[in-house]
């Protein structure tokens, strides 16, 4: 037998130097792969994470002392109801759906409004808003929106009545 393939490291300098290559070669690579993958996320950090959380924590301060604003049935719609019903999430009727709400809209405005009060199924009382935030009268105003957005025709609910000043 020839010894043909003979061993490369022959003093222990050169194994010094290849357990130093082996070792710091891969680790400089990985180095510089992160560096190249992560340049490109360099930005504005707050503003990305304002735009990650948005859908989840979105904060709305108000002036407690201010007149309260009445909102209407789509800026309602908008920010309780089109979570599930734009989408039709759970079973509920999709916003413009005339054949899914074809026969609740048997039930007429107070019917509906009492659905949505109460809760209804997957629905949670209210739609899930706040009494505080959302009165029963916006949420009158957005069933009149959803409602009529499938065709029906109710009429848009009446303002209540302002307290009388003490």
């Amino acid at each position: 037998m020839s010894n043909e393939h003979g061993n490369l490291i022959k003093t222990p300098k050169q194994l010094i130097t290849m357990v130093f290559v082996s070792f710091f070669v891969p680790l400089i690579i990985i180095l510089l792969l992160m560096v190249f993958v992560n340049n490109g996320k360099r930005g504005d950090s707050s503003a990305m994470t304002d735009e990650l959380i948005k859908p989840v924590a979105q904060l709305n301060f108000k002036d407690a002392s201010a007149p309260r604003v009445m909102q209407t049935g789509e800026q309602v719609y908008k920010a309780v109801c089109s979570s599930c019903h734009a989408s039709g999430a759970a079973g509920a009727p999709k916003f413009g759906d005339a054949g899914a709400w074809a026969s609740r809209l048997g039930k007429g405005y107070d019917g509906l409004l009492t659905s949505v009060l109460k809760g209804k199924g997957a629905m949670p009382a209210r739609g899930g808003a706040n009494p505080t935030d959302v009165s029963d009268y916006e949420l009158g105003r957005a069933v009149v929106y959803l409602a009529n957005s499938a065709g029906g025709k109710l009429p848009e609910p009446k303002e209540p009545a302002a307290p009388a000043a003490k």
